[in-house]
């Protein structure tokens, strides 16, 4: 990868930011692995989200929540019913509605997951002192929480992501 040139602190920032994101990647797979825990990224993202509904959602709140079209969902939703981390259950209101929740195995491999997460943020982040931790949480609140902006062409398409994350 070429970096960016010194007069373009943009361009080299987004470079170090890209660099990092796959980092982090890396590093989370790896404590995941560790874990054999039997799921694909897409998978765990998926369980995430389920973790912050406070009732399990539909199918289709899930693929809207994750940018994903519905098919994707069905076949994260196939793999974690066939381990045992989800269930598909009827909506009380109306029985062709499917909800999906999770089950005591999901919500085990959620703290599995939640612990990976914090040895990799723990391995990435042991380089900075609690002042620069400081910073770097209030720094990337400001991007986190910043103004929102349209996607972009490429994402107006209608073409689903990968769902993993």
């Amino acid at each position: 990868m070429t970096a960016a040139p010194a007069s373009d602190p943009d361009g080299l920032l987004a470079e170090q930011l890209l660099r990092l994101t796959r980092r982090v990647h890396r590093i989370q797979k790896r404590h995941l692995e560790r874990r054999e825990l039997g799921i694909t990224p897409a998978q765990s993202r998926l369980l995430r989200t389920l973790a912050h509904y406070s009732s399990p959602p539909r199918m289709a709140d899930l693929a809207e929540r994750l940018e994903v079209v519905p098919r994707a969902v069905t076949t994260l939703v196939d793999g974690l019913e066939a381990h045992g981390k989800v269930r598909r259950v009827p909506d009380p209101a109306n029985r062709r509605v499917i909800r999906i929740e999770l089950t005591d195995a999901g919500r085990e491999t959620l703290r599995e997951l939640r612990a990976a997460r914090r040895a990799a943020a723990a391995e990435i982040l042991a380089p900075l002192g609690e002042r620069e931790r400081e910073q770097l949480g209030e720094l990337l609140n400001t991007l986190v929480d910043g103004p929102q902006v349209p996607p972009c062409e490429e994402g107006a398409t209608g073409r689903a992501r990968d769902g993993e994350g």
